[in-house]
């Protein structure tokens, strides 16, 4: 499997590109995870857009926020891989891609994610660690989660 990794800006999307990663995002969180929530929050337009696709399609997504758009730090969001290609591993390289993209596009700021609570245990293998008690969003269990390098080291303290 040959995975081809694209960053873009919003206006950089093409439309079937915007087309497939909205169709995905509403696929997984809003029909499979029962969440009915506002997928368009307005942060998508100031988000660089990782895509990775497998002959053509979209296989992985986030999107990469810079500091001030979520969090005071640069922020991962929408993290998600299509139901077909899970158990590749997928969802690590696109979150570890993502972790390299903020760092060295915002080498000042450091990562801060709001992850559902279940994926604790992943987020804490790439490197993040839970701050403060899980909190609903979108009526799903979450934490915030902040990312530290190795040795403890948080970016930008």
């Amino acid at each position: 499997m040959q995975v081809e990794w694209k960053t873009s800006t919003f206006d950089a999307l093409r439309n079937d590109e915007l087309y497939d990663i909205l169709q995905l995002r509403m696929q997984v969180f809003i029909l499979e995870q029962d969440s009915i929530y506002l997928d368009l929050d307005g942060k998508d337009l100031q988000a660089s857009h990782m895509l990775g696709t497998v002959a053509g399609g979209l296989c992985a997504y986030q999107r990469c926020l810079p500091p001030g758009a979520s969090y005071p730090e640069s922020s991962l969001g929408r993290i998600v891989v299509a139901p077909k290609w899970r158990g590749h591993s997928l969802g690590r390289e696109l979150v570890s891609r993502g972790i390299a993209y903020n760092l060295s596009t915002w080498p000042d700021s450091g990562i801060c994610i709001s992850a559902q609570a279940h994926l604790q245990p992943f987020y804490s293998e790439l490197g993040f660690c839970g701050e403060g008690p899980e909190y609903q969003e979108d009526g799903i269990p979450h934490r915030k989660m902040r990312y530290t390098q190795p040795g403890g080291v948080v970016p930008g303290n």
